[in-house]
């Protein structure tokens, strides 16, 4: 039996076109890059990603790091006590609620900070793109992220151009 020639697919459905396949084959793509960076720190990218979080600002709540990287408890807990067990955070209940827990680096967490600065560096290289247009390029997923999540983020209004003043013809009176 011959094979038919496939319907003409229209461009809204091509895959290619989709914002979304984009997205997901970039951050496919990203992920690749990262590993043998973060295999070298013995570190997932999740588990890279809280340590950003924390060198950025130490002795948070578990619940700030979720709200911070987008993530439940649930997914965030496992990932903290591997990271406890490795020695690099330390978890300690609030003493005022017993549910609410801080993390803290350790000496090895904060020397791990030294380590990972090449990191950065190294995803931009492999991105063949200046730091400019990545700075631009993560600000607009940056808005995209807070707009999909029903966020708008604060931005002033646009400016609208000044209105054209109309041409008055001198023999008409008002």
């Amino acid at each position: 039996m011959p094979l038919r020639a496939p319907p003409s697919t229209p461009p809204e459905l091509r895959l290619d076109n989709q914002l979304c396949f984009a997205l997901y084959s970039a951050s496919l793509a990203m992920t690749k890059v990262y590993k043998p960076l973060l295999d070298a720190l013995e570190l997932t990218y999740p588990q890279y990603l809280v340590l950003l979080v924390l060198w950025e600002q130490d002795g948070v709540m578990v619940s700030s790091i979720g709200e911070r990287l987008f993530l439940d408890s649930g997914t965030l807990t496992p990932l903290l006590k591997r990271l406890e067990s490795a020695g690099l955070v330390q978890r300690t209940r609030d003493s005022g609620d017993e549910r609410r827990v801080r993390i803290t680096l350790t000496d090895a967490g904060r020397a791990l900070q030294q380590q990972a600065r090449a990191v950065p560096e190294c995803v931009r290289a492999h991105s063949q793109l200046e730091l400019a247009p990545i700075q631009v390029l993560t600000q607009q997923l940056q808005t995209l992220r807070s707009t999909l999540a029903g966020k708008p983020p604060s931005m002033p209004p646009p400016v609208s151009p000044p209105p054209v003043p109309q041409a008055t013809n001198p023999r008409k009176a008002p």
